[in-house]
């Protein structure tokens, strides 16, 4: 065991004078130590049933949070799911388990219900630890307390270095982690993402509270726990890189006949999306409409790698768009279910437009005074819908109703309901 183990569950706040660093994520003067080994060195993965079983018992008996992250392979496979999960709680240690061996964890997710879970950025692992049973009660998320606190950089390295004072290697984040077996340096990158991140959150937790902030961090962090699965989204194939040069309605339907051909190869792969077909490829296909494989094939993006046969399973996506009747052509622009976006405000509704600008101005000011980013004060698009359709009558109780409505919490209502009355009955200038 290093020194930097031994002091790290003592260290202080290490920003000048207990506040978020400066702009340049500067902070105490003394050089941050290097973190390069777990405290009690890497543990074994766990990939069978006794092993779990081991697992869950030594957290079920741990004491304190629970420090939980989860490694996917994005760019490499089909989906988000978990790749490998680490968690570490104090009197349990640090555990390193394969959810492809062990796809139920159901049991380890009961043995921590009511424990409050420490996670970072949690709205990015908390979709595929769901799916193998692991569902948090409470929880706390490093990243989002960074951002309430008003640190420039709220990246895990950034946070433990700039809170805590070590620096840990990142250099692993990006590789494929369904490779088996999992090499040890990336094992060793893993359990460092859990071993410090108690520790930061305690830190943080100190924080939040001299600045007044705690309770809206905990409002922040029930709302994500409460929250329910996001509903799959409408016509995915819409987000195609590129898809702004897209305009007309044919060209639209081979974009989206491309698209879902190439979801279900990759699906039936098990390889992401980009691997199978470069979203370029799609758009380039879109545009030129190609009347054969030969056609096709002149094309960025099908070119030599791509065989006879994958060329004739592309060229029978753009086809079947080809053949389709006008009332088949997908429209050119999802439903929209809230304001306009606010470029047409000006001409659609000028009344609204100058509301909307007063009330960015106020939020962006109140965001500065209280030292965090607007949309951690409030979503810009809650702003919008406000700004649209204020109240009939417009005053705090019924600004604060429709911000309640739109899913803002208490405290966001409290900050924000001010700014926008002001912002609402402000008269026009002249």
């Amino acid at each position: 065991m290093t020194d930097a183990h031994d002091t790290a569950a003592d260290s202080p706040l290490r920003t000048t004078g207990g506040a978020p660093p400066d702009d340049d994520g500067s902070s105490a003067a003394e050089a941050p130590i290097p973190l390069l080994e777990p405290r009690e060195g890497i543990p074994p993965v766990i990939a069978d049933e006794a092993g779990l079983a081991e697992a869950v018992a030594a957290f079920a008996a741990g004491t304190g949070p629970v420090a939980v992250d989860a490694e996917r392979a994005s760019g490499y496979r089909y989906g988000q799911r978990a790749y490998l999960v680490q968690l570490r709680r104090q009197g349990s240690g640090t555990a390193l388990i394969d959810p492809v061996a062990c796809p139920d964890l159901s049991a380890l997710g009961e043995a921590l219900s009511g424990t409050e879970w420490v996670l970072h950025a949690a709205t990015q692992d908390l979709p595929c630890l769901r799916e193998i049973g692991m569902v948090p009660t409470r929880l706390f998320d490093t990243e989002l307390a960074g951002r309430l606190a008003g640190f420039p950089r709220v990246g895990l390295g950034a946070m433990v270095e700039n809170v805590l004072g070590f620096v840990l290697e990142k250099g692993h984040s990006a590789v494929d982690w369904s490779t088996r077996p999992l090499p040890e340096p990336w094992l060793r990158y893993a359990a460092l993402d859990v071993e410090l991140l108690v520790d930061l959150r305690d830190a943080l937790e100190k924080e939040l509270d001299r600045q007044g902030k705690l309770e809206w961090a905990r409002q922040e962090f029930d709302a994500i726990a409460s929250a329910p699965p996001p509903e799959p989204r409408k016509d995915p194939w819409r987000r195609t890189s590129g898809m702004h040069k897209v305009r007309r309605r044919r060209q639209m339907a081979v974009v989206r006949e491309l698209w879902q051909t190439r979801d279900r190869i990759a699906q039936r792969r098990d390889v992401s999306p980009g691997k199978v077909l470069p979203d370029a490829a799609i758009v380039e296909a879109a545009l030129a409409l190609p009347a054969n494989v030969h056609a096709l094939a002149a094309l960025n993006g099908f070119g030599q790698r791509v065989g006879r046969r994958q060329l004739e399973q592309w060229q029978a996506a753009v086809d079947r768009a080809r053949a389709l009747s006008e009332s088949q052509l997908p429209q050119p622009g999802q439903p929209v279910t809230g304001p306009p976006p606010p470029r047409a405000w000006a001409d659609k509704d000028p009344e609204a437009a100058a509301r909307l600008s007063a009330a960015r101005a106020g939020v962006s000011a109140l965001a500065e005074r209280l030292n965090m980013p607007q949309e951690n004060l409030i979503t810009p698009d809650t702003v919008r819908r406000v700004c649209w359709e204020p109240p009939q009558t417009v005053d705090a109780e019924s600004v604060a109703r429709a911000l309640a409505g739109l899913g803002a919490r208490a405290w966001q209502i409290e900050q924000v309901t001010p700014v926008l009355v002001e912002a609402l009955t402000a008269r026009p200038s002249a």
